[in-house]
């Protein structure tokens, strides 16, 4: 039995800690909310008082946390993962954060005897209860080995893709499409709408086609409806495309298109929709067209 410490259990890290329960690992998790530990408890986990209390007695670690800061002080600040981890200890970091943190932390990581992974995920809160996530891990060939396992019982998708930092720039890679998809398919179901045609038979005939993608069959019924219950939060992926346009700043890539979702994410979230589901970009076209819900 592998003991694991799962550090942040929110809509993403404790669905996924259950999972490792059920797979037969001893999980050991630490949150903020002491409700959420409890509720680890309930599943068959143990709980932490402190990142120490959790790194210090297992042999590997999982973090999945909001962003770059979070996890950067979870491994570096007294007490925490970088002085609490034993030698040889593998880490997975399942948080979105932004690539050259990833790196910066993976080599100090390695520099303490520590076998560091960025290994995000792509799924949903959905994808983290059914163990259905696509996970995209960077890091050392051999490591990644040792964590494929673990991994697997997290996703049905778990690919190396390259040296630390490709997962998480291959994890942003993967938020500039998705949320330019749900721009699109928010935009398509506005465009429906005005022209009076039922979404409920249009969005099967899309799906059909190769406007089908899994943004449109898990998406547009509910954004048809005007459903927003939190998947993913609009915060998140405001936070996910503020990474992607400083990551291809900083590599000299244009995305005119990514640029302008992201101005979207901040239009919304400023209007105080931030808690909502991503897809809630739907409500931004709506008030954009003069066509409220």
């Amino acid at each position: 039995m592998t003991t694991i410490a799962v550090i942040g259990l929110g809509v993403m890290g404790l669905p996924m800690a259950g999972n490792l329960v059920k797979a037969g690992h001893d999980v050991i998790g630490f949150n903020r909310s002491p409700d959420k530990v409890e509720r680890l408890v309930a599943l068959g986990g143990k709980g932490a008082l402190s990142v120490r209390d959790a790194v210090g007695r297992a042999d590997h670690v999982i973090t999945v946390l909001p962003d770059s800061a979070d996890v950067h002080a979870v491994a570096t600040s007294p007490g925490g993962l970088f002085d609490s981890a034993t030698p040889g200890t593998l880490w997975m970091d399942a948080s979105t954060i932004r690539p050259d943190i990833a790196v910066a932390l993976s080599t100090e990581a390695r520099a303490r005897g520590l076998r560091p992974l960025d290994t995000p995920v792509s799924g949903g809160e959905q994808g983290a209860i059914d163990a259905t996530l696509s996970i995209m891990a960077g890091g050392e060939e051999d490591d990644f080995e040792a964590a494929r396992e673990i991994l697997s019982s997290l996703g049905t998708t778990v690919i190396h893709v390259g040296a630390n930092g490709s997962g998480q720039t291959v994890k942003a890679a993967n938020q500039l499409i998705v949320g330019g998809t749900i721009q699109l398919v928010a935009e398509a179901l506005v465009f429906l709408k005005a022209h009076d045609v039922d979404p409920g038979r249009a969005i099967p005939a899309l799906a059909g086609g190769l406007a089908g993608s899994a943004v449109l069959n898990r998406k547009a019924e509910t954004m048809s409806g005007g459903l927003f219950s939190p998947g993913f939060r609009v915060d998140l992926h405001h936070k996910d495309m503020g990474i992607v346009v400083a990551a291809a700043r900083e590599a000299g890539v244009v995305i005119p298109v990514g640029a302008l979702v992201a101005q979207f994410f901040a239009a919304l979230r400023a209007q105080g929709h931030g808690s909502l589901d991503h897809s809630a970009l739907m409500l931004l076209v709506e008030q954009l067209s003069g066509r409220p819900s």
